[in-house]
């Protein structure tokens, strides 16, 4: 994996595949909610939904996903769930339909850092979901968790998910060149930074208010 932050356009799914998706997530617990979206723990019953997600075109070339089977992605779900150094959610509607996944990742809660790793769903961007979601995960890291610094990478080209970082508060701190390959082409990867107190100075409502 390339990078650590995706949000990009793409065609959208059939509404057969999201209903299905959305009755098998109803009855989820939440671990995390928000005024549009709640956040439950990622399970090993999700790999096939991650799958499907990661096969997206748009997503591997964001991303730079090297294709997997489907049982190895399950195998490495179940090693993330005993990992104490990162968490992994899907992303809920209201109504229940999956949208994406989100993870704090390389957490070290001595030195208070952590890693945001974002996901969306291709029938679901495009729809302001990404900036709730990333509000949503930082008001957790900081408002629950002892943490101070979050970090984000993402490539240089990625138009949306740079945006979206910046609206969240994300200051770009460099960029870090040819950091990644990915279909014969190296990439850019431009870095971004969250600290406590930039986060306790955003005017906005926390995801409890809602």
């Amino acid at each position: 994996m390339t990078t650590d932050f995706r949000s990009t356009d793409e065609e959208q799914a059939d509404e057969a595949g999201k209903e299905g998706e959305a009755d098998k997530s109803k009855a989820r617990e939440i671990s995390w909610r928000s005024k549009s979206i709640g956040l439950s723990a990622l399970d090993v019953d999700d790999a096939e939904l991650m799958h499907s997600w990661q096969s997206d075109p748009v997503a591997a070339h964001h991303v730079g996903f090297w294709p997997r089977p489907l049982s190895a992605l399950r195998e490495r779900i179940e090693r993330d769930i005993e990992n104490d150094d990162r968490d992994d959610f899907l992303v809920l509607l209201p109504d229940g339909t999956p949208v994406g996944h989100v993870a704090l990742t390389n957490q070290n809660m001595v030195d208070g850092t952590a890693q945001v790793e974002q996901m969306l769903a291709a029938e679901h961007r495009g729809a302001g979901h990404a900036g709730a979601v990333l509000d949503a995960l930082v008001d957790l890291a900081f408002g629950e968790l002892p943490l101070y610094r979050l970090t984000a990478k993402t490539h240089t080209d990625n138009a949306p998910a740079l945006a979206v970082l910046v609206t969240a508060g994300f200051a770009q701190e460099g960029i870090s060149r040819s950091a990644c390959l990915h279909r014969g082409r190296r990439h850019d990867l431009a870095v971004f930074s969250l600290l406590r107190p930039e986060w306790e100075a955003l005017n906005r409502p926390r995801a409890w208010d809602a």
